[in-house]
């Protein structure tokens, strides 16, 4: 299935749009794995609102261990791409095999931790005495299939930085169809509650990890999976090169860690509702994050690929039509997240307190999203370009404001208030990103020697 695209000679256009539309619909529906989940636990009779809450404190934890498959995965694939520009399969060999046994060594590793020190981390994680049944439950099971998901999520940006981004698709798609009838059969089906919802989402990863798997075993591919020339060295400069979006993604999690702390700390006789409420809120959030990731993750094989092959116009190019495509698609988001929230919190919860506070809390939540369709694909054009010292800043430079601001508006208003912290640091990161790659991109191309020679019009547009 899927046809590999020439990212050295197809339009530019055409190639954004080849990529990244199976990449935004991928991201999608990889998030469809969490909330459905959050879906089916909510209605859980007697005991839906409580279960979610447990779930939440849940999120950031398993958020942390997808983002190593990220780091990986994205490290990895955005050098492979660059040395198979400049036409050096060898090495693009062996970063594969190298990238492999990261994610196997990363997999193992984070299972025995987690599995060890679980109780502590969902009580410090903002649960409580209520929600830890259900926490423990729901992590315990996915934790044990932490193999499945690095790996599955890890592969498939090789399978993606190959040109194959109908089968990089297929990967996810095929994983979250088997989660959506896997819930309707254990949650509300066999009665399995928060375990059932577990279980699927494990099953499910495990077939989109064996797809990954064979396709980059497979003859379709030009770069296969392969063992032997192990190389430390290598293995670090894997982990530097994806450290960026590695923060972004592992941050992501200690902000949710952080609110959801400070909620259960401020909020008193409301914590575990605030919890609830703001489980939803970034249920929702990632309907939107994800597809965005789609697009800036989408294009950085075209841009990895055409700076290994010294084509600025086509690099250049890339991140502009990224930009634009990011900004409408968050824009359409804002209305849409402004008119029909109501519509949305509906599917998670029956509780009427819970609906009316996730409802402002994504009206709330996305004040502010088009400028952070601009940080999105400015920081990682810059991953891909092999900044990472300047990724890095920007990214880690939102998730400390973003605790910082969410402390000082729960200390100063209400446990309630630090929502109002997304949009604020979302203005700021925006503003920042732009800037700093409006000053660094140009000169940055210029000073590693890259010349807009080579390409045609046609292909350069």
């Amino acid at each position: 299935m899927g046809k590999g695209n020439d990212l050295r000679n197809d339009s530019v256009l055409s190639l954004v749009f080849k990529l990244t539309l199976p990449a935004m619909l991928a991201q999608l529906v990889n998030v469809l794995y969490g909330i459905i989940d959050r879906m089916f636990i909510g209605h859980i009779p007697l005991v839906g609102n409580t279960a979610l809450a447990g779930v939440g404190v849940c999120g950031p934890i398993t958020t942390l261990l997808s983002s190593f498959g990220n780091l990986v995965g994205i490290g990895g694939s955005v050098m492979m791409a660059t040395c198979m520009g400049h036409g050096d399969r060898e090495r693009a060999k062996k970063i594969l095999s190298n990238s492999f046994l990261l994610l196997l060594v990363f997999s193992v590793t984070l299972t025995v931790v987690l599995l060890l020190n679980k109780r502590e981390m969902i009580y410090l994680f903002g649960g409580s005495d209520a929600t830890y049944e259900f926490a423990d439950t729901y992590l315990t099971i996915y934790t044990l299939g932490t193999f499945f998901a690095l790996l599955a999520l890890g592969l498939n940006f090789f399978i993606s930085c190959q040109g194959f981004s109908v089968n990089a698709m297929f990967t996810v798609l095929i994983g979250a169809v088997c989660n959506i009838i896997l819930d309707a059969v254990f949650v509300p089906g066999l009665g399995w509650g928060v375990g059932g919802a577990a279980f699927a989402t494990v099953i499910s990863q495990m077939l989109s990890c064996l797809y990954a798997v064979l396709f980059l075993f497979g003859k379709k591919v030009g770069v296969r999976i392969s063992f032997g020339n192990y190389d430390l060295h290598m293995m670090l400069k894997i982990i530097v090169m994806g450290i960026s979006p590695f923060i972004i993604l592992a941050t992501d999690s200690v902000i949710i860690i952080a609110v959801n702390m400070i909620l259960q700390h401020y909020g008193g006789a409301e914590g575990d509702m605030l919890i609830s409420a703001y489980t939803i809120t970034q249920s929702y959030l990632l309907l939107i994050t994800g597809p965005l990731f789609g697009i800036s993750g989408g294009v950085q094989p075209i841009i990895s690929f055409n700076y290994g092959a010294d084509q600025a116009v086509r690099v250049k190019n890339t991140v502009k039509y990224a930009a634009i495509m990011a900004v409408i698609f968050n824009s359409i988001m804002f209305i849409v997240s402004q008119l029909f929230a109501d519509s949305f919190v509906k599917f998670f919860t029956n509780d009427a307190n819970t609906a009316k506070a996730a409802v402002w809390g994504i009206k709330v939540f996305t004040l502010a999203i088009v400028p952070l369709a601009l940080q999105y694909v400015f920081v990682d054009a810059l991953t891909a370009l092999g900044k990472v010292k300047t990724a890095l800043y920007l990214s880690a430079f939102r998730k400390i404001a973003f605790v910082v601001f969410a402390f000082i508006f729960a200390n100063l208003f209400s446990a309630r208030q630090s929502f109002y912290t997304e949009p604020v640091v979302d203005v700021i990161g925006g503003i920042q990103s732009t800037v700093v790659f409006l000053l660094v991109f140009g000169k940055y191309l210029r000073k590693s020697g890259i010349h807009a020679n080579g390409p045609s019009a046609a292909q350069a547009s």
